[in-house]
């Protein structure tokens, strides 16, 4: 029998969740997914110096203020990152927008179109760029109206299902529920008890996504993310997308047994009506979900603190 990670490509499209072109090479999946946390560590990589000290000389002819410059070197190291990975898979990868924009949709927009304008100025289409962005309501309309642009959207950071139900109703292409973390604020702050995959809270979360979007017909993608172990992985066989770290992607290519699937569209069941959420709604339903309310926040605190650093690092170089 072939590998769990084989099986699992059979029936899933699988996504590196890292910026190591090594663990890419080794692995051959579809798409690639990078944010400010993976782009800090590829910045201390070896391999990465030469484009970081590129970045920022283009930065530094572009002129500007301080900020503009370190801006513009962050975005276009982004963008020589992606276009290094893009050379190695045969999909797309997400660049994110800076998460200190998460509440600005004028800003995201601004900052997105800059984004794609870099990597047609380096001759590659839109078609592979996926513009990750937080699911914040002004994170979620800057994408419905980029989706309209023909600039397709990654909206990640995404915890509760007030967030999945918006993201859809705007058309956007992709949703990143992240299921790790969910499982992590649990864990913390109840007596949850995991025996099986079906237990965690994070597989669950998904999975209502995925029956939701599939019974009420919607085209958003649904890619599961930020897994804590493969039995989360395994819990959402099937799921349109999966990004995986390279650790975990190597425990399941080391594992050769049986991978039943767990998602199916013909399989999905939805008790949940189809729903176009307002703003009002939104922000209510958001704030009632504390779990999701928390980890929003939390995750763009972090991917905040993250491009700080990878911005100290550029000015320190």
């Amino acid at each position: 029998m072939s590998s769990k990670l084989e099986q699992l490509k059979a029936m899933t499209d699988v996504v590196a969740d890292t910026g190591d072109i090594e663990a890419m090479r080794r692995f051959k999946p579809l798409d690639a997914t990078t944010n400010p946390s993976l782009l800090l560590k590829a910045a201390a990589l070896p391999h990465y110096a030469e484009l970081l000290d590129q970045a920022k000389a283009w930065a530094q002819n572009q002129g500007g203020s301080d900020a503009e410059q370190l801006a513009n070197c962050c975005d276009r190291f982004a963008v020589d990152v992606g276009k290094e990975i893009l050379a190695i898979i045969p999909g797309r990868i997400s660049t994110e927008v800076d998460a200190r924009l998460s509440f600005q949709s004028e800003a995201t927009m601004e900052r997105a179109r800059k984004l794609i304008g870099l990597y047609e100025e380096a001759g590659i289409g839109r078609d592979r760029i996926l513009i990750k962005i937080a699911s914040t309501w002004e994170g979620i309309r800057a994408a419905q109206i980029l989706e309209g642009e023909g600039i397709n959207c990654n909206l990640t950071l995404l915890f509760g299902f007030s967030q999945a139900a918006a993201c859809a109703d705007a058309g956007v292409f992709l949703v990143s529920p992240f299921v790790g973390r969910i499982l992590d604020w649990y864990l913390a702050n109840t007596d949850l008890v995991i025996e099986t995959p079906r237990d965690d809270p994070g597989v669950r979360s998904v999975t209502r996504i995925y029956n939701y979007y599939k019974q009420h017909d919607y085209d958003t993608v649904v890619m599961g993310a930020s897994f804590r172990n493969t039995g989360e992985i395994e819990g959402l066989a099937g799921c349109d997308r999966l990004t995986i770290s390279p650790a975990l992607l190597q425990e399941l290519a080391a594992d050769d047994g049986e991978l039943p699937r767990q998602l199916s569209p013909d399989r999905a069941r939805s008790d949940d009506t189809r729903s176009a959420p307002g703003e009002a709604d939104f922000r209510y339903d958001l704030n009632a979900d504390a779990m999701a309310t928390e980890k929003l926040a939390e995750g763009i605190r972090n991917f905040v603190a993250d491009q700080v650093r990878l911005e100290q690092l550029i000015s320190d170089r």
